[in-house]
């Protein structure tokens, strides 16, 4: 999801709580405060020596200690508002991917995109997913992508198993 697609989701469903899920059936506390937007600029060299360059927008959630019990999420309207107020001060790239960056005592901290939503009653559930790491010069370096293994194709014997 890039920054656009946030904000224009976040504007459909203003009235909604916002959710998210960061692991299958765990959410970030709805004592969480966004507490920093970072308007990330990536110049990058993959293994294949090939240059690339992109930008992302990777908003920081957090859980206040002193709210633990709070049972109210933010609403959607709530944080485009916040969201908004960082854009008067530092412009998006609006095509920028989207992280959200999130740990807490039983999750490490990492940066996740948003792999689906969902919508359900007054909720906006977006759902987030950690990217693994990946060789990008794979033609270069001479790495295989990995094959379609099926039950058809699979016997003993064959090695696929």
């Amino acid at each position: 999801m890039n920054t656009s697609e946030l904000f224009t989701l976040l504007e459909q469903h203003k009235n909604a709580a916002l959710l998210f899920e960061y692991s299958p059936g765990q959410l970030v506390g709805a004592n969480y405060h966004i507490t920093e937007v970072k308007h990330v600029v990536i110049d990058a060299v993959d293994c294949g020596a090939r240059a690339d360059a992109w930008n992302e927008t990777v908003i920081q959630l957090w859980e206040s200690p002193e709210e633990l019990g709070k049972t109210e999420y933010m609403s959607a309207y709530k944080a485009l508002g916040i969201l908004k107020k960082v854009g008067s001060m530092r412009a998006y790239d609006t095509k920028a991917v989207v992280r959200f960056e999130y740990g807490n005592s039983l999750f490490h901290t990492a940066q996740l995109f948003v792999n689906d939503y969902e919508i359900k009653e007054n909720q906006l559930l977006l759902k987030l997913t950690v990217a693994p790491t990946d060789c990008k010069a794979k033609d270069v370096c001479g790495v295989p992508e990995p094959a379609e293994v099926s039950a058809a194709n699979c016997s003993p014997g064959s090695g696929c198993c």
